[in-house]
């Protein structure tokens, strides 16, 4: 509930203001004087003031009131003021507003346009705070970002800086980490972020991608083992825990360490001891463990295929990463930083690369701009040399599914792209017109492919199957 400062020698003129104020839901402060009503403000948090501009018996200049605005305007510039006025002081009154005052009304007021103006004063006064501290706190987020270690993260989305704030914040504790999302999201990035900013960011960084370890050699991985702990190990070998002693394990897809492991690796970061395969010799290391995943462990806890107890001390606080389709503003910032300052993209072709899906999300994006670069006629890149086949303009609110990759595997969408070219009906005709235009275009694919209506992946694969060489 908002409240509202009245400030008038006259009770009567207090009283009926206030009582009118709380019959439409105001909290309302009344006073007399203009000392009072500058304690009052410094006291209270005040929506807005109503104020006379007369406070001694007989005084009509309204210097008094001029007064007490500029003190008011002293002490929170944003307050709105509306002033109440005899028609001696309007011009006065008008003068005030050209310095800010937020409204004035001659004596005797219209409740009506009182409250019109209280409720708009008050809305705008309320958003002008709201954006105050968003510009704030905005402000203190781009000085924490400017000072800390991004490891050439390129991102321009809300839900990606959320991610790099949450991990900033996070590299200044010690706790364990547990960084979710799909694959090719970008998961070791935040990891990066995390060390790189941290009180360990001069000791060592070890990096273990569990899912592409042999099963058999994990834990060896993980911890260590002596000679002839089994076949195949001549030498001693420390473990990855040993190995960051002191530092940070980022464990990538630990979803994938079996069962065996798992018990092992809660051990280790309940006590910090283990020991080497082969050996009965307890360890210690301490070391800060930050995993990731693209699994639903709560499922993988639910089937038995996961430890509960180690779900929660990896995840005492998690980074949720989303897909890339979820954050389109990071595509055409990514898309330029993986290409290059050499290449440029029309407004048709970032449509067409924002409103593709990317289930392989950053990684697959990463992708197709290197097998544009690679195919590329010249530095003005198309949605053909990223593989995709280009978005209809007129039809540009379809769904992302919609925007498919040109791949050589017989898809729909290709299908349906090849129906484009009906120059001919018989495959002679075909072979003949397409060695026509290969003729014609001196060999150049893409202007052949362009005369007939095919994507160059549908040329190639007729090429292909009539024997025709560029």
């Amino acid at each position: 509930m908002e409240t509202i400062l009245i400030v008038d020698d006259n009770q009567a003129v207090c009283s009926a203001l206030s009582l009118m104020l709380e019959l439409h839901g105001y909290q309302t402060l009344t006073c007399l004087s203009p000392e009072v009503a500058a304690e009052l403000v410094q006291l209270h948090d005040i929506a807005l003031v109503v104020q006379d501009m007369n406070f001694t018996q007989d005084t009509t200049s309204g210097e008094e009131g001029v007064s007490l605005f500029y003190a008011l305007r002293a002490l929170q510039p944003q307050l709105p003021i509306i002033l109440l006025t005899a028609w001696t002081q309007l011009e006065v009154a008008v003068e005030l507003v050209k310095e800010g005052a937020a409204d004035y009304m001659g004596k005797p007021w219209d409740d009506a346009k009182l409250l019109t103006s209280i409720g708009n004063l008050i809305s705008l006064h309320t958003l002008t705070k709201a954006n105050a501290k968003l510009a704030r706190v905005d402000n203190q987020r781009m000085a924490a970002i400017k000072g800390a270690d991004l490891c050439g993260i390129v991102f321009n989305s809300g839900a990606m800086q959320r991610c790099v704030d949450l991990a900033l914040q996070i590299a200044r504790s010690d706790v364990s980490v547990l960084v979710t999302g799909p694959n090719g999201a970008g998961k070791d990035k935040l990891a990066d972020i995390i060390h790189a900013n941290s009180n360990l960011k001069h000791k060592p960084f070890i990096k273990v991608n569990i899912g592409a370890l042999p099963m058999e050699l994990l834990e060896a991985e993980l911890f260590g083992a002596e000679a002839g702990a089994f076949t195949g190990a001549t030498k001693t070998r420390i473990g990855r825990f040993e190995a960051a002693d002191g530092g940070t394990l980022f464990l990538d897809e630990i979803g994938n360490l079996p069962l065996s492991g798992q018990v092992k690796l809660l051990r280790v970061l309940q006590t910090g001891e283990f020991e080497r395969l082969g050996s009965h010799q307890t360890r210690q290391v301490n070391v800060r463990v930050v995993s990731a995943t693209n699994a639903d462990l709560i499922h993988e806890i639910q089937v038995g295929r996961f430890r509960e107890d180690l779900f929660y001390r990896l995840n005492v606080i998690e980074l949720a990463l989303p897909a890339l389709s979820e954050r389109k503003d990071d595509v055409i910032p990514l898309v330029n930083h993986f290409v290059g300052a050499e290449f440029s993209l029309s407004k048709h072709t970032q449509q067409t690369l924002e409103a593709h899906h990317w289930p392989g999300n950053v990684r697959e994006l990463e992708n197709a701009c290197k097998r544009a670069v690679i195919l590329a006629d010249s530095h003005h890149l198309n949605a053909d040399d990223f593989g995709l086949i280009e978005l209809d303009v007129a039809a540009s609110s379809q769904t992302v599914e919609q925007v498919s990759f040109n791949q050589a595997s017989p898809k729909p969408q290709a299908a349906q792209v090849e129906t484009n070219y009906q120059a001919v009906n018989s495959s002679t005709d075909e072979k003949a017109n397409i060695q026509a235009a290969l003729d014609s275009h001196k060999g150049v694919i893409a202007r052949v492919a362009k005369s007939l209506g095919l994507s160059r992946q549908a040329l190639y694969r007729r090429m292909e199957k009539y024997g025709i060489e560029k």
